[in-house]
This record gives structure tokens, C-alpha cells and sequence, in this order.
């Protein structure tokens, strides 16, 4: 009999490729109406408030659905619940392209606010069924990336698509691509005591974590009372303090380009490719850091938090941006603070899993997730208002650099307050 040959890569980075793909595909769907921001506020007659509006429909959302598919992944699983989710981000997404009115722009982006949500918290999970530990916050990072990456190619294939076909085409064609990745999801998808291509080795190596063996048997845990203790909290402040500052970074950075430098944003814009490339490599090294110290042998909660500290500080320097002598100047100190955001992001997520038993991940990611958005939710009314007041001024640029001073705070306050409800990050028993 002709010996079966060993798979050259281990099937739980082939699970991790699908979550880095999905993620990818959500981003580029978000991300196509900033890019066509200017474009679309000719067309409607959009000010800075109509448009911050229009991100808060989609924000709250996005919050409201971070909720439910917490709780709907907890109970019908990984496979479903991403299945569920793209479905109806992806009908959503190429929605937008039938859009008339400033309302319906409203409603379509609510619509793919809450459909969107499912990708976190499932991703998440995912990663904590297909890994151990001290591997965790790299998977995360890696496929947290996804979010960089899409964020790279929109910028690249949206300005291409509107100046070929015009702006519905944009929604179409990215809205589309989702169920593409629908098709390998189911194929190649299954949670690991399901999986008939993964090795024996493999599965126990993912199931090597002493302190989860225990809770393979455990129910999932009532809202209640995962509200109860001070580890969901942490990571609720965690995440309402630091998401309203990459909203800000999705949503307005094109504008702040184009008003501050007047880079035309229906060409392919450098900046932008720059600034999200910076952060692919912030998730990925922000992931490995944290690994890599608790492979050094250092305790989990002490690497999570030495790392988050690290890229909350590297943050900081965004509040210089108002000094920059030119645009690349700039595009440098935005980008240190947007990889950081994201090494910050492949961290923070990887702390549910340390704390919380398996069963209850989604929901917690879910809770966070929704704050985290709850915040981006009343995040752009002020940016929108603030913005417009120093438009009425003559000089909106005063209005970016304020919101600036703001994110170089948020990061520290953030960890600070997660480091004194959860100092240790004891694991949450049942």
C-alpha cells in the first residue's frame, strides 16, 4: 500500500487562511463608501454631519448585531454562523448600488452594519477551537490582518471601477466577492472533532491547554453572568475606548488626505495603500510579540499585557501629525499609529480566550464588540460635528488635528483601566 503523504502545512493555518480571507472581504465592503465619499456627497449634497450619520446607522448596527451573533455563535456553531453572517453582508453590500436617496444610504449600510458583526465574533472563536494558547494572538493577528489587507485593495480597485463604470459598479462587483469565499468556507470548514483531514497530532496539540481540557463539557454561560465579573468588563473598556479610533481611521482618512494635501481620491491613492500596509505588519508582529514571549516562557497575562502597553504607547506620537512638514511625514506618524491600533486589536481579542472558557468566547467578543461600536456609534457625531465647525471656519484641518490629540490618549486610558479590572487576568470558572 503506497504511504499517505503528510500535509505540508498543518490544517489549523489552513483554517486560519479562511478567517484572514473572510476578514479581508468584510473590509473591502466597509471600506468602499469612504472611498467614494466625495463622489457621493456631490451627488446627494451630503455635508460632514450627513455623512457622520450615515456611519452611525451603520455602527449602531454593527453594535447591535455584534450582540446577537455573539450569542447565535455560541449556539449554533462556528460553520453556521459565518455561513449566516457573509450571506447577508454580501446581499447588503451589493444593495447600496440600488440606493436613490441619503436615506437609503441609511438604511442599506444598517443593514450591512448588522449582518457584518458576524465575522468577529466567529472568527474568534474559530481561532480558539483551532489553537493553543501561546499561538492564539498570531492567528488573530494574522487573520485580524485580513482587515488591513482589504483596506489596502479598496483603495487600489474602487477609484479604478468608479472611473471605468461609475460608483454602483463599486458596490456590485466588491459585494459579490463574498460569496465566492462562501463556496471554500463550507468545503473546507468543520470544528476540529469534525475535521476528518486533521491528524491525530494535530488535535491533541490544539487541545494541549491543561486549564481547557475541563471545560470541553461545560454549557455556554448566561449574559448574566458573564456580566458578573470583572474580566468582561476589562475588555468592554478595552474595546469602547480604543474601536471609535480605527472607525475614525476607516471612515476619515481619505478626507483628512484630501483636505489637508489635496490628494485626489478618484485615483489610486499611495497614502492610503501605505498607511494599511503599515498596519497588515502592526496585526501580524502584534500577534507574534505577545506568542513569542509566552514561548520564551513568560505568563500569558504578563506578554498580553507588556504588548498592549508597548502599542499603546506607540500611538502617541499621531497628536505630532499637525507639525508634519509634508504628506509623507504624516502618512508616517498615521501609519505607527494605525499598525499599533492593530497589533493592539490581535491582542486585546486573544484575552477573551485567555480568560473565558471556550463556550462563552463569541458571546464576550459579542458584548466588547458591541460597546467597542457603541462608541463608534457617538464617535462620529462628534467628529462630524467638529468637523464641520472649523469647515464653517475655513480651515477643517484644525478639526482632524484635534481628533488626532484624541486617539493619542485613548490607547493609554484604555490599559489602564483593563490592567485595574483585571490585573492578572485570572480565567473566569463556572
Amino acid at each position: 500500500m503506497e504511504k499517505q503523504l503528510q500535509p505540508t502545512i498543518p490544517y489549523r493555518w489552513i483554517v486560519c487562511g479562511l478567517l484572514f480571507l473572510a476578514t479581508t472581504v468584510n473590509y473591502i465592503d466597509r471600506q468602499v463608501i469612504g472611498l467614494l465619499k466625495p463622489t457621493l456627497a456631490g451627488e446627494f449634497n451630503w455635508t460632514e454631519t450627513d455623512y457622520g450619520n450615515i456611519v452611525m446607522c451603520f455602527s449602531a448596527a454593527y453594535a447591535l448585531g455584534l450582540l446577537l451573533f455573539g450569542k447565535i455563535v455560541d449556539k449554533v456553531g462556528t460553520k453556521m454562523g459565518y455561513t449566516l453572517s457573509v450571506v447577508f453582508w454580501s446581499i447588503a453590500a451589493m444593495l447600496h448600488a440600488a440606493v436613490k436617496s441619503t436615506f437609503g444610504f441609511g438604511a442599506v449600510r444598517a443593514f450591512l452594519g448588522i449582518s457584518e458583526a458576524g465575522n468577529f465574533p466567529t472568527a474568534i472563536k474559530a481561532t480558539a477551537e483551532w489553537f493553543p494558547k501561546k499561538e492564539r494572538a498570531l492567528a488573530t493577528g494574522i487573520f485580524n490582518s485580513g482587515t488591513n489587507i482589504g483596506a489596502v485593495i479598496a483603495p487600489i480597485v474602487v477609484p479604478w471601477i468608479l472611473g471605468a463604470f461609475g460608483w454602483r459598479h463599486a458596490f456590485i462587483w466588491t459585494g459579490a466577492i463574498g460569496f465566492i469565499w462562501l463556496i471554500f468556507w463550507i468545503i473546507y470548514y468543520e470544528i476540529p472533532s469534525k475535521q476528518k483531514r486533521l491528524t491525530k497530532e494535530e488535535f491533541n496539540y490544539i487541545h494541549s491547554d491543561k486549564d481547557e481540557q475541563e471545560e470541553l463539557k461545560d454549557k455556554p454561560l448566561p449574559w448574566s453572568r458573564l456580566l458578573g465579573v470583572r474580566q468582561t468588563w476589562a475588555f468592554v473598556f478595552g474595546k469602547l475606548l480604543t474601536d471609535p479610533i480605527w472607525w475614525f481611521f476607516l471612515f476619515w482618512l481619505p478626507s483628512y488626505f484630501a483636505e489637508a494635501y489635496n490628494i485626489d481620491l478618484k485615483k489610486p491613492n499611495l497614502q492610503l495603500v501605505i498607511v494599511y500596509t503599515a498596519t497588515t505588519i502592526g496585526s501580524v508582529g502584534g500577534g507574534y510579540l505577545s506568542s513569542y514571549l509566552i514561548k520564551k516562557g513568560w505568563l500569558v497575562f504578563k506578554a498580553r499585557k507588556i504588548s498592549m502597553l508597548v502599542f499603546a504607547f506607540c500611538v502617541v506620537p499621531i497628536m505630532t501629525a499637525q507639525y508634519a512638514p509634508n504628506v509623507w511625514v504624516a502618512v508616517g506618524l498615521i501609519s505607527l499609529a494605525a499598525a499599533a491600533h492593530q497589533a493592539w486589536s490581535a491582542n486585546i481579542f486573544t484575552t477573551v480566550s485567555d480568560m473565558f472558557p471556550k463556550q462563552a468566547v463569541s458571546s464576550v467578543v459579542g458584548i466588547g464588540g458591541m460597546a467597542g461600536s457603541t462608541g463608534g456609534l457617538l464617535f462620529p457625531i462628534v467628529v462630524g460635528a467638529l468637523l464641520d465647525h472649523y469647515k464653517a471656519l475655513g480651515n477643517i484641518v484644525i478639526g482632524y488635528n484635534i481628533l488626532f490629540v484624541i486617539c493619542g490618549f485613548a490607547y493609554l486610558v484604555a490599559w489602564i483601566i483593563m490592567h485595574f479590572l483585571a490585573p492578572r487576568m485570572e480565567r473566569v470558572r463556572v
